[in-house]
């Protein structure tokens, strides 16, 4: 084979590989708890706040991949471009938050060893901190990353699938109540708290940035751009979808949730052992993809600014695993950083999609490209919805450190 034509299988490699990133880092630990604990609340009146997230993430990654892929700049350097010294702003917010989210998904794998095979929380904690470093130790890292989030990530369709059939959920509800919820004010605040957990901070722009490494930028390549995009919005909301249902079937028949592990007892319920065995490999799975994609791009958005991260970005990002791991095993769950952590991704969501929009009409950035106006027009409408989210943010933000 060629070098040209290895070129282009790894290219074509990338584009499902950013999708996969994209969609596992949307769906870590913290995912599956929230959509747990909600679907036992809100029944299956949660179905609309799935739809509406979905939407509002297939509005937001459109709007990001198109613009970061079509420039081949990173997040960072278009806010820099938009207005100079704000990418420095914007990389350490979503370092930051990056880092808290890593810690608390080192301790999701590590609670997913524990349920597979009953190892010690801090042998698993070890265990899932080298599996991470592990991935970026290669020779060919990005290939490597690509590989696993497309493995794990099918693989999680396939046995959440399993477990949503297994626990006979009422479906003809939930369709219905997608569109006419018995109140729509009541699901304001989980529609808020849900996009802010499976869209803000780095997952935004975990695909755009693993698709500007991979070479495919420019508008020659908007279409391939456009496809990876909505790959990845479509293998989220599977995920989703799968989840809310083998909630939503354990639920309805009046079972409570243990509140102090409710996915776990939701798929226990729903399967018997083998349901609780799935949900130790699915939490697995999601926190070591969600490992990979946090520490991948959160260290993207510092090797533009820095040339020693640029020169150095392997060895940055096992750094950034290995203090993960660290701060997970000798201090244990950092409950102030990740609330911490949070409460910024509510901040960052209508910053970086706000800084992306300008962006798109500057052609110094974008050049020749014309963004959608439509795109553009619904991106704004989430940059204030998603603002509203970000001053409950700052109360939590006040909360913390008052």
């Amino acid at each position: 084979m060629t070098k040209s034509n290895t070129s282009e299988k790894k290219k074509k490699g990338a584009i499902i590989g950013a999708a996969f990133i994209m969609a596992t880092s949307a769906v870590g630990p913290g995912f599956l708890t929230q959509t747990a604990v909600f679907t036992e609340k809100f029944g299956s009146n949660f179905a609309f706040v799935i739809l509406m997230v979905t939407i509002a993430t297939i509005i937001i990654q459109l709007n990001i991949w198109r613009v970061i892929c079509v420039s081949g700049m990173r997040g960072q350097d278009i806010a820099n471009k938009v207005l100079p010294g704000l990418g420095y702003v914007v990389a350490f917010l979503v370092a930051l938050g990056g880092l808290a989210f890593n810690i608390g998904n080192i301790g999701g794998a590590a609670l997913g060893l524990n349920v597979l095979f009953g190892l010690n929380t801090t042998v698993g904690v070890l265990i899932s901190g080298a599996l991470g470093a592990f991935v970026f130790l290669q020779k060919d890292m990005g290939n490597i990353m690509d590989r696993l989030t497309k493995v794990l990530g099918a693989m999680m369709i396939i046995v959440m699938t399993y477990v949503a059939v297994s626990s006979n959920p009422p479906v003809g509800r939930a369709l219905h109540d997608a569109v006419l919820p018995e109140s729509y004010g009541a699901l304001t605040f989980s529609i808020i708290t849900l996009l802010g957990g499976t869209i803000g901070g780095y997952i935004t722009f975990a695909g755009a940035h693993r698709l500007v490494d991979a070479d495919t930028k420019g508008i020659e390549n908007l279409g391939k751009i456009n496809q990876s995009s909505i790959l990845g919005v479509s293998v989220a909301s599977i995920i989703r979808v799968m989840l809310f249902l083998a909630v939503l079937g354990v639920v309805s028949t009046g079972f409570k949730l243990d509140p102090s592990n409710p996915p776990a007892s939701a798929f226990k319920a729903g399967a018997g052992i083998v349901g609780y065995k799935i949900f130790g490999l699915v939490i697995f799975s999601a926190a070591l993809t969600s490992i990979v994609g946090a520490a991948y791009t959160s260290v993207s958005f510092l090797k533009t600014l820095s040339k020693t991260v640029m020169n150095n970005e392997k060895q940055f990002i096992i750094g950034f695993i290995v203090f993960s791991t660290a701060v997970m095993a000798f201090i244990g769950k950092p409950v102030v950083l990740l609330v911490l952590a949070g409460s910024l991704n509510g901040l960052i969501l209508p910053l970086t999609l706000g800084v992306i929009l300008l962006g798109s009409k500057k052609k110094e950035i974008v050049g020749e490209y014309k963004h959608s106006q439509l795109l553009t027009v619904l991106g704004w409408i989430v940059v204030v919805a998603s603002g509203y989210a970000g001053v409950l943010s700052l109360q939590n933000i006040m909360k913390i450190f008052g």
